[in-house]
């Protein structure tokens, strides 16, 4: 049975991806799991080589929903106050004011992360959990709707400082970004050399805290909901889920944050695609995305050359999905 409302807001949605399809060629999975994490109220860790439209992307979604966009270099000599803000002192009046950093907007990009010392990066997760920001004993909320999305260089590791795993469990998905295809590539090429269209704006910012409202009214079944948790188990237990062979590549496996995560972003992906409750291609979908970055490899993963994505591939193959659960429902219905 088709939910009218639903189909409306998926409708918002398919305009806010199409101007950004105006400015964005290709990249179609990576525009998706931008917006599903938008509706799910996450944030993402984005890998990919330098000039892959990242920043344009989220300063083009930025234009479309009236958002405020900014974007951080993160540099070794970064401080805390330079993401958060700080207390500054006005000579001529004798008070103190403050300044607020540039984390207060709707949609951050923090590029290259991992270029940051610890204290820095602890600060913007910090941000990211509580959605606030204490500056001498006061609190600031940042504003509504809020997304980080923080980009790595995956081919240039010198001068860099690893996120602990502790902190990347934080970010709702791990996107791959991959070249584009020939194709592609030639369109951007053309595009970019003979003037870029302007995306416009097609929703607000008060739409999507409507949305995100009600992505948590999304149904789910139970049944659902017990797949998720089978995976995150498998992936701490293997052997006892039938997986034995994975225990040697597997050093610690993903937390409860995993599954969790797993039904927002599905819920999110559900009110995309024009329903109001979860199929399980939808948790299928997002899986990898999920997952990859909560695995904690093994040294004899890493020296066998084992990813995560291979091990989550394994994973799903053995870890039975249930099947649709609506189909009942939907058979029941008669039909004109």
């Amino acid at each position: 049975m088709i939910d009218p409302e639903a189909t409306q807001r998926g409708t918002l949605m398919e305009r806010v991806f199409y101007e950004m399809k105006k400015v964005v060629v290709g990249q179609d999975a990576f525009l998706e799991r931008v917006l599903v994490a938008l509706l799910a109220q996450g944030h993402l860790l984005v890998e990919g080589v330098p000039g892959l439209a990242k920043t344009l992307t989220v300063k083009t979604l930025a234009r479309t929903i009236r958002g405020g966009f900014g974007r951080i270099q993160f540099t070794p000599d970064l401080v805390p106050a330079d993401l958060v803000g700080t207390r500054v002192y006005n000579q001529r009046t004798g008070e103190f004011s403050t300044a607020l950093g540039p984390v207060f907007t709707n949609l951050l990009l923090a590029d290259e992360i991992n270029r940051a010392p610890a204290k820095v990066q602890s600060a913007l997760l910090e941000v990211m959990q509580e959605r606030q920001v204490t500056i001498a004993g006061e609190t600031y909320p940042v504003p509504a709707p809020f997304l980080v999305m923080a980009t790595q260089n995956p081919i240039e590791t010198e001068g860099t400082y690893a996120l602990p795993e502790a902190q990347v469990d934080r970010f709702m998905m791990k996107v791959l970004v991959g070249y584009p295809t020939e194709e592609e590539e030639f369109v951007i090429v053309e595009r970019v050399t003979g003037g870029t269209p302007e995306p416009q704006p097609v929703a607000s910012t008060a739409q999507l805290l409507e949305l995100q409202c009600e992505c948590r009214a999304t149904y789910v079944d139970p049944s659902l909901i017990q797949y998720a948790v089978k995976l995150a188990a498998a992936t701490r237990a293997p052997a006892r889920h039938g997986l034995p062979e994975l225990e040697r590549w597997l050093a610690h496996g993903a937390s409860p944050r995993a599954p969790i995560h797993l039904i927002e972003g599905a819920r999110a992906l559900a009110r995309l695609r024009g329903r109001a409750y979860v199929l399980p291609e939808d948790l299928a979908d997002l899986v990898p995305d999920v997952f990859r970055h909560r695995l904690v490899l093994s040294w004899e993963a890493l020296a066998e050359e084992v990813d995560a994505d291979a091990l989550i591939e394994k994973l799903m193959a053995r870890v039975p999905m249930p099947p649709k659960p609506l189909e009942a429902h939907r058979d029941a219905v008669p039909r004109a």
